[in-house]
């Protein structure tokens, strides 16, 4: 019998479009099908469900799926039996409490009594009891920014990214009580069986080395050997930089993995200080 790892994934959005992303980088390619709900890697051995959001922990819970790839958000809301089995890195967000920018915010007492509209209700009911504070909690799926402007609550709680959404609705961000991204969950229940934990350990491998590469690039230059030392100690590489002697006498090859956040910083010291030819390359993987 063929054994495949059923992950469950979002069906549609900002978080499927980076899962997808992230699925291909590690070398994953799905069968070409269309409007449905399975669908089988050609060569790996997993199948992806697809499903909303806020159904995947459920279906991991339950064994319907052996792992999810779900908005951390969703696996506190949902409180089903689930563990992280590895935080992603992608589709970052929060979940804050916002009100209207005329409201004359003062601090979290200003919530008492106040009706306040949510998609998750969970959490803030969890964060609200944490603070003391009694308010009337409005459950609302879809369009949550709209209720103060409607009059249908005095302030909201949602996620927010950028925060171009809150600011189109005259609201302003007060509290922020949670950090999200995209997580790996499995049950926390039941283990699975040997031949779905090695597809799983070779697949969690695939996503590191991919992880690992994002925002570095492998760097080579050319330098003058009276420079090397000076150019070595402006270097913030992973470890020891590789040296290669060249064709030219006098001269060496540096080959280096750096930060690219690093990498602005430092250009123009390494030129100073007799670096030519400086070559910066993306990495696709990156094995440690």
């Amino acid at each position: 019998m063929d054994t495949r790892l059923r992950i469950a994934v979002q069906s549609k959005g900002r978080l499927y479009d980076e899962t997808m992303e992230l699925l291909g980088e590690s070398g994953i390619k799905l069968v070409p099908v269309k409007r449905t709900l399975l669908v089988p890697s050609r060569n790996f051995p997993v199948e992806l469900l697809f499903l909303r959001d806020d159904d995947i922990p459920e279906s991991v819970a339950s064994g319907t799926a052996d792992i999810g790839i779900v908005g951390l958000n969703e696996v506190l809301e949902k409180q089903m039996n689930v563990s992280v089995i590895k935080e992603l890195g992608f589709s970052k967000c929060r979940l804050a409490l916002a009100v209207p920018q005329q409201a004359g915010y003062d601090g979290i007492e200003w919530f008492n009594g106040k009706r306040i509209a949510t998609s998750y209700p969970v959490i803030l009911q969890k964060f609200l009891a944490d603070k003391g504070i009694k308010a009337d909690v409005h459950v609302i799926t879809g369009s949550v920014e709209i209720a103060p402007g409607i009059g249908l609550a005095d302030a909201i709680f949602d996620i927010v990214s950028s925060g171009s959404t809150l600011v189109s609705n005259n609201l302003v961000e007060v509290e922020q009580v949670i950090d999200s991204q995209a997580v790996l969950i499995k049950p926390a229940a039941t283990e699975l069986s040997a031949e779905k934990q090695e597809i799983l350990n070779e697949l969690l491998f695939r996503i590191e080395t991919v992880m690992a590469a994002d925002g570095k690039k492998y760097v080579l230059m050319n330098v003058p050997r009276q420079s090397l030392d000076a150019v070595l100690a402006l270097l913030p590489g992973m470890k020891s930089p590789t040296v290669l002697p060249l064709a030219n006498e006098g001269w060496c090859s540096v080959h280096t993995v750096i930060d690219e956040k690093k990498l602005w910083g430092i250009v123009r010291q390494l030129k100073e200080a007799g670096a030519e030819g400086i070559l910066a390359l993306d990495i696709e993987k990156l094995i440690l």
